[in-house]
């Protein structure tokens, strides 16, 4: 398989096909994917222009919107993971991955995929230590300082990617692991660099985070960008066989090096459509509960804890998540405008104001796998704070948003997630380190709601909400209905089964 690695691709998708094409009739060989490590700024109209965190002077709507309008087509499989230049309402839509335009692929805040059985996994954002612990709290319209810290990488991604076992073949991230330099020759790149001298003597440049990765798992290849050159490393395992060649790219200007071809043995039986990966799938879903959209610190589990803390899964847990999928992991060819694309032709100025937007292919995502799409969450406690004080309504089924809705306008119009809080509930019920417990007595249609919180007491305000709760409980693996009366209408919740203390 030959694969073309860009570095950063800063939206200039017309530049980075022709230059692939112009190098398939040089050499007469055909390059079966483009992976891309960030920075890609995938803008489809002057509204994501504004969600992007970069000075006015380099807003620019580029070209990525006529392949997300399908006036272009990319013309070889692009798989791309987030940097800290994105329009990040659009990127926020797909917290697991998805198509953002025909053929092109988004790995999420983390993934891994696999294409012609080459294992790909990627890790979007960048490093900043004090967002590190915290939730995936933001959500557009973004404040000056939450459309930074969005795009800033989360211990939830890190632990998850650590569950993994097996070989890695690419991984992807976007600013380097902390300490590369080392392992290549730093002398040259501070020639060219000469500024990074400071940042590499305080051990500064990098992300830890990604260096714990790089160590943890030692994945065949390593690709990066972010700062704007070319480096190349081998990092040898410590004690053991495995090397990980680095390579770090620049971004696609003329007279840079900003694209590398990579080629890779593959099994020629398989398909080079991309598959998701059994392994991650079953981690996302075991580890579900962990998900936090609060800004408060959000520890993961450790072993000296009462509760499950390593999460990389059994046979016969991988066996049941793709059963979920029909043992069919190909990733579906479902992609859907949310918003309007942009328009040369039309006025240059728009009033559009950014919005929190569900997406169809996270939705259908999630009702498979049985996990909560953070988006659907964050308008959960949006509502909350606004809902008058007598009243709890949680419209949660996702099955809900179809394919024939009209996603864009989803919280606009009916409310297909109509969903209003009373503002008493505990402030950790979406910081869910510990399981909420939905299980059901049986023979009983009522039962208390537990919430497993860090409060030592509930107000009474939840202990009147909670007296009378009843359950619909049918395992049809998609959605659960609860009854809690008598102020309350109804609370649904899908796959009450993932939040119990049965992991």
């Amino acid at each position: 398989m030959r694969i073309a690695v860009e570095g950063c691709a800063h939206g200039e998708l017309d530049i980075i096909y022709e230059t692939i094409q112009e190098m398939e009739k040089a050499d007469g060989k055909k390059i079966d994917l483009l992976i891309c490590c960030g920075d890609f700024q995938s803008t489809r109209n002057l509204s994501d222009l504004n969600c992007m965190a970069v000075p006015d002077k380099y807003k620019d709507m580029c070209t990525f919107y006529k392949y997300y309008s399908g006036e272009k087509v990319a013309p070889v499989l692009t798989v791309f993971i987030g940097g800290n230049h994105e329009a990040s309402n659009y990127l926020q839509e797909l917290p697991y991955g998805g198509w953002v335009a025909p053929n092109i692929y988004y790995l999420g805040y983390a993934g891994v995929i696999t294409v012609g059985g080459i294992r790909i996994a990627g890790l979007s954002g960048i490093y900043k230590g004090q967002h590190l612990m915290q939730g995936h709290y933001e959500k557009p319209p973004y404040t000056e300082n939450t459309i930074r810290s969005v795009y800033h990488i989360r211990n939830l991604e890190i632990f998850r990617l650590k569950q993994l076992t097996g070989n890695i073949d690419i991984f992807l991230s976007h600013d380097w692991p902390a300490g590369i330099t080392k392992y290549g020759n730093e002398n040259m790149l501070l020639k060219g660099k000469p500024f990074f001298k400071n940042d590499i003597e305080n051990n500064m440049l990098g992300s830890p985070p990604s260096m714990e990765l790089l160590e943890y798992h030692y994945p065949s290849y390593w690709f990066s960008a972010h700062l704007h050159c070319k480096f190349a490393a081998l990092v040898p395992e410590k004690e053991g066989t495995r090397v990980t060649k680095f390579l770090a790219l620049d971004k696609c200007l003329p007279k840079r090096k900003f694209l590398q071809i990579l080629e890779l043995e593959h099994d020629p039986k398989l398909s080079l459509k991309p598959q998701y990966d059994l392994e991650w799938l079953t981690i996302l879903h075991l580890t579900n509960h962990l998900l936090s959209v609060k800004s408060g610190i959000h520890y993961m589990p450790g072993q000296y804890g009462n509760s499950r803390w390593i999460f990389t899964p059994t046979a016969e847990e991988k066996a049941n998540i793709l059963k979920r999928f029909n043992h069919e992991l190909e990733v579906p060819l479902n992609f859907m405008q949310t918003m309007k694309p942009y328009n040369p032709d039309a006025s240059a100025f728009s009033n559009d104001s950014p919005k929190l937007v569900i997406n169809n292919q996270t939705t259908q995502f999630c009702n498979t796998l049985g996990i909560d799409d953070p988006s659907v969450l964050l308008q959960i406690m949006s509502n909350a704070k606004e809902c008058k004080s007598n009243g709890l309504l949680i419209e949660s089924s996702y099955k809900q948003i179809s394919a024939s809705n009209d996603i864009s306008n989803s919280f606009e119009e009916d409310n297909v997630l109509n969903s209003t809080f009373d503002g008493s509930l505990p402030n950790d019920i979406f910081n869910r380190t510990s399981p909420l417990n939905l299980s059901p007595k049986s023979n009983s249609e009522e039962q208390d709601l537990e919430i497993n919180s860090s409060k030592e007491a509930l107000d009474g305000s939840i202990n009147s909400l909670t007296s009378a709760v009843n359950f619909d409980c049918t395992d049809d693996g998609n959605k659960h209905f609860i009854q809690i009366e008598p102020n309350c209408k109804k609370f649904k919740r899908r796959n009450y089964s993932i939040y119990s203390n049965t992991l």
